[in-house]
């Protein structure tokens, strides 16, 4: 059981204070990662900036989705599986997507399947792929920038999987009807 505070507007570090504010009037409610993330200032602003900035990258609403949950099913993030199933909801995600992903299967299109693959493929390399990978990505309807862009939506997803998996943090509310478990292997 982890023993890191969740923090409130009212119990967090002052520079974290506005932060929380700002996530809490984005979101219409505090997560439970993000007051978590307050103990850190520098490192819930990152995590917010990150956010910001992988959401404002080249990547459409359904590519945000497979790079996000792409990483957080491989991260095995209890946390992040479900926040993510619920923002693709309110982002209008064809959920035949969302199930893929959460259930490792074939995604509808082999576009978004290349960029999975391109994802998991960085994840579980350390940013080591080959020729023949890049050739594909490439192939599929991708280029320099989205690869790169990958690069960024893991920055966020580090810090975000990384904090709930030594937080154990809870699922809030809104996200309880989306909980997932990690296959059994």
């Amino acid at each position: 059981m982890s023993t890191l505070t969740i923090h409130t507007v009212e119990s967090a570090p002052k520079e974290s204070k506005a932060l929380l504010e700002k996530s809490q009037k984005n979101n219409g409610f505090l997560p439970n990662l993000h007051g978590v993330l307050a103990e850190s200032p520098g490192l819930l602003e990152a995590y917010q900036t990150l956010h910001s900035l992988f959401s404002q990258s080249s990547f459409n609403k359904e590519e945000l989705t497979v790079v996000w949950q792409t990483i957080n099913v491989e991260h095995e993030c209890h946390y992040c599986v479900p926040a993510h199933t619920a923002i693709a909801h309110s982002m209008k995600v064809d959920e035949a997507i969302t199930e893929a992903l959460r259930n490792k299967t074939e995604l509808p299109t082999a576009k978004l399947q290349a960029l999975h693959e391109m994802t998991l493929s960085i994840v579980r390399n350390r940013g080591q792929v080959s020729e023949d990978q890049l050739e594909a990505f490439y192939a599929a309807g991708y280029n320099q920038r989205h690869l790169l862009e990958i690069i960024l939506g893991l920055s966020q997803k580090v810090i975000s999987n990384y904090t709930n998996h030594i937080a154990e943090t809870p699922l809030d509310a809104g996200f309880e009807k989306f909980k997932w478990e990690a296959a059994a292997v």
